[in-house]
C-alpha cells in the first residue's frame, strides 16, 4: 500500500509578512513548520504503516509538499519521523497560489508518484482555515473523500472506514480505496525522530520536481491558475474608549440599549 500525506509549511509565528505587490504571505523559509494539522496526518499514516508492517502487509508513505527549497528541511524531519520518501514541487511558477491552483499542483505530484491508494491531509492549514485541499484534491483525482476524521477504525488493501465529524455529531463512514481524508488536529500527536530516523533523515535524498517536471500546465498555477486571489489586506484599526453609565438598573440597560442602537446606524 502506498500512503501520501500532504503537508504544508505554516509560519510558526504570528509575525508574518505580507508581499505588498502579490497580498500573499512572503514564505521566505524562515521559522517554518509543518503545518500542526498535516502532522497528526502523518502521525496516522505511520501508525497505518507500523500496523501492517507487523502484519506482514509492505506499506511506504510519502510525503508530498508545495513550497520553496528551504521546506525540504521540514520533509527531511518528516523521513526522521518514519516517512521513506519526500517529494517537493518547488518553482516560482508556483507562487502565489490558491487553493485550486495547490490542488492541481498537488495532482500533478501525485501522478509524479505513481499508484497511491490513500492521501492524508489535514483538515485545514493554520494559516489558510479554508479546509478546501483535501475535498479538492479527492475530486480532482474522482476519489472518495472523508472529511474531519476523528478515529481510523479499519483499512485493508480494499477499503478503509474511519469516524469522522458532523454538524449533528460524530458518523462512521466506509469507502473504497483510493480515497482521501482530511484529519482533525487532536487525533494523534506526531512522534519524536529517534536517532536511526535522524541519521537516515540525513542520508536521504528529498526529491524535488519543478512545473515543468510534472508536466503542470502554466495556465492552472500560480497566480495565473487562481481565481480567487487577496485584494487587499490590513490590520484592522482599533479605538479604546470606555462610558461610565450611571443610574437605576432600568436607567443603565435604556442607556445600553440607546448606545447600541447609536452604533449600528
Amino acid at each position: 500500500m502506498n500512503i501520501v500525506v500532504c503537508v504544508k509549511a505554516v509560519p510558526s509565528t504570528t509575525e508574518v509578512k505580507m508581499d505588498p505587490k502579490t497580498n500573499t504571505i512572503v514564505r521566505d523559509g524562515r521559522a517554518s513548520v509543518v503545518n500542526p494539522f498535516d502532522a497528526t496526518a502523518l502521525e496516522i499514516a505511520l501508525q497505518i504503516k507500523d500496523e501492517r508492517t507487523v502484519a506482514g502487509f509492505p506499506t511506504t508513505v510519502i510525503v508530498l509538499s508545495m513550497g520553496i527549497p528551504a521546506t525540504q528541511e521540514l520533509l527531511r524531519d518528516c523521513i526522521a519521523r518514519g516517512a521513506d520518501r519526500a517529494l517537493l514541487l518547488t518553482d516560482r511558477a508556483f507562487a502565489g497560489a490558491d487553493t485550486l491552483a495547490t490542488t492541481y499542483a498537488l495532482a500533478c505530484g501525485l501522478r509524479e508518484l505513481g499508484t497511491v491508494d490513500l492521501v492524508l491531509c489535514g483538515k485545514m492549514a493554520v494559516d489558510g482555515d479554508t479546509a478546501q485541499i483535501g475535498p479538492e484534491l479527492a475530486g480532482s483525482l474522482e476519489a472518495s473523500c472523508i472529511t474531519d476524521v476523528r478515529s481510523l477504525v479499519r483499512i485493508d488493501d480494499a477499503s478503509v472506514a474511519a469516524w469522522h465529524a458532523t454538524d449533528e455529531g460524530t458518523e462512521l463512514i466506509e469507502t473504497d480505496l483510493p480515497a482521501v481524508l482530511t484529519v482533525s488536529k487532536d487525533v494523534a500527536q506526531l512522534r519524536m525522530p529517534s536517532i536511526a530516523g535522524v541519521f537516515s533523515a540525513e542520508r536521504a535524498t528529498c526529491e524535488t520536481c519543478s512545473a515543468a517536471e510534472v508536466a503542470a500546465d502554466p495556465s492552472r498555477i500560480g497566480l495565473a491558475g487562481s481565481p480567487t486571489q487577496v485584494v487587499r489586506s490590513f490590520v484592522p484599526e482599533r479605538a479604546a474608549s470606555a462610558q461610565v453609565i450611571e443610574g437605576t438598573m432600568d436607567e443603565q440597560a435604556a442607556r445600553v440599549a440607546a448606545l447600541i442602537e447609536e452604533a449600528v446606524r
